[in-house]
C-alpha cells in the first residue's frame, strides 16, 4: 500500500487562490457550500447562473455577485463547474467553451464528464479537480463551525505549471485544509465515487434499509418500530464507525449485537454480493454505466422519474416523516430547499 500524503493548511499557499477570479457555475448543494465558503475566505468569486432562475434568486438573496454563465466565464481565471453531471456537457459546449481562453483553469468536483469524454477541453486549458468528500450543505456547516471536510484534488492537464498549487489553495479556501486533502486522479475519483454511491452509500444502503423495513412490517411488526430499528439507529452506528472505525463500533455495542454482526452479517452480504459488486464496478470501468446514465437524461429521464416517485412513495418515507416531525432531533436541519 502506498504511503498516504495528506495536505493541511500549513503545507499550502493559502493566499494563492485570492489572486485569482473564480466563477462558480451553479448554486445547488455544492455551489452553495463551496461558493459561500470561498466568499467567507475573502476570495474573489462570482456565480454564473441562468438569469432570473431559482438559483439566481437564491444567490441574490445571499447578497452574492451573480452573472450570466457566459459573462462569468469571460471574467474568471478559474471556472468551477458545479451543475449536475447530466447537463454539464451541454452547458459546457454552448455557454462555457466559446468563452474560455488559454491559461484558464477548468475545475470540477467530480471527474465524470472528463473521465468519460463527454467534455473535451481544448489545448491550453488547465483541467483540475477539487472534490469535497461530503454533500455541499455539510461542506458549508462544517466550515461555519470552524472545521472542514476532507477533499480530493487531481490534475488532468497542467499547461500553466501551477495547477496542483491552485487546487490545493482552492481546497483550503473551502475549509478542507483544516481536515486534510489527498491527491488522486480523475479516473480513480470517478470510478471509486460511482462505485461507493451505487454499492454502499446510496444504492446499497437505501435498499438494505428498505428491504429490512419491509421484512419486519410484513412479519407483523409496527412500521414505527421497524423504522427506528433499521433506519433511525443507522446514523448512531455510522457515527461510531466514522469516528473510530468498525472496531470502535464493536466496542460500543453490546456483545449480543457484536456476535450477531459476526455470525449473521455474512448471510446478508456474502460472496454472491461481492460478485454483483464486481459486475457493477466493471460497468463503471468500461463506461457502460456512464452511457446508460447520459442516455436516460438525454431522452427525457422517464425511468429516473418513475424510480424517484416509487422511492418517495415508499411506506418508510411516510413513517419516517411522521416520526421525525414528532421528535426534537428534527430541528436545525442542514437543508432548507427554499434557501440552499
Amino acid at each position: 500500500m502506498d504511503n498516504l500524503k495528506i495536505y493541511f493548511d500549513k503545507d499550502i499557499d493559502t493566499e494563492l487562490i485570492k489572486t485569482k477570479k473564480i466563477a462558480v457555475i451553479g448554486f445547488g448543494s455544492q455551489g452553495y457550500g463551496q461558493g459561500l465558503n470561498l466568499r467567507d475566505s475573502n476570495c474573489n468569486v462570482v456565480f454564473g447562473l441562468r438569469e432570473g432562475g431559482k438559483s439566481w434568486i437564491k444567490a441574490k438573496d445571499y447578497g452574492l455577485n451573480v452573472m450570466s454563465i457566459e459573462d462569468a466565464v469571460k471574467w474568471a481565471d478559474i471556472v468551477q463547474i458545479l451543475i449536475p453531471d447530466e447537463i454539464q456537457a451541454k452547458v459546457y459546449k454552448e455557454q462555457i467553451e466559446p468563452n474560455m481562453r488559454k491559461g484558464q483553469y477548468l475545475m470540477f468536483s467530480h471527474g465524470f464528464n472528463i473521465h468519460y469524454g463527454f467534455i473535451k477541453p481544448k489545448d491550453g486549458i488547465n483541467v483540475i479537480m477539487v472534490a469535497p468528500k461530503a454533500p455541499g450543505h455539510t461542506v458549508r456547516s462544517e466550515y461555519t463551525a470552524g472545521k472542514g471536510v476532507p477533499s480530493l484534488i487531481a490534475v488532468e492537464k497542467d499547461y500553466s505549471g501551477d495547477s496542483k498549487n491552485i487546487a490545493l489553495s482552492y481546497a483550503s479556501a473551502i475549509g478542507s485544509g483544516r481536515a486534510g486533502i489527498i491527491e488522486t486522479s480523475f479516473r480513480e475519483e470517478t470510478e471509486t465515487d460511482l462505485f461507493g454511491e451505487q454499492a454502499v452509500l446510496c444504492g446499497g444502503c437505501d435498499y438494505l434499509i428498505k428491504t429490512a423495513f419491509e421484512t419486519l412490517v410484513e412479519a407483523g411488526y409496527s412500521p414505527y418500530m421497524a423504522y427506528f430499528e433499521v433506519c433511525h439507529e443507522l446514523k448512531l452506528i455510522v457515527d461510531l464507525i466514522y469516528e473510530g472505525g468498525i472496531e470502535d463500533m464493536h466496542y460500543s455495542v453490546s456483545n449480543n449485537a457484536e456476535y450477531g454482526d459476526y455470525t449473521r452479517g455474512g448471510e446478508i452480504i456474502n460472496s454472491d454480493t461481492k460478485k454483483r459488486m464486481k459486475t457493477i464496478l466493471a460497468q463503471i470501468q468500461d463506461g457502460s454505466y456512464a452511457k446508460e446514465f447520459m442516455n436516460e437524461f438525454n431522452n427525457g429521464g422517464s425511468k429516473f422519474k418513475k424510480l424517484r416517485e416509487a422511492s418517495e412513495g415508499h411506506l418508510i418515507e411516510k413513517v419516517g416523516a411522521e416520526i421525525r416531525s414528532s421528535f426534537k432531533w428534527e430541528k436545525g436541519k442542514l437543508i432548507d430547499k427554499s434557501k440552499n
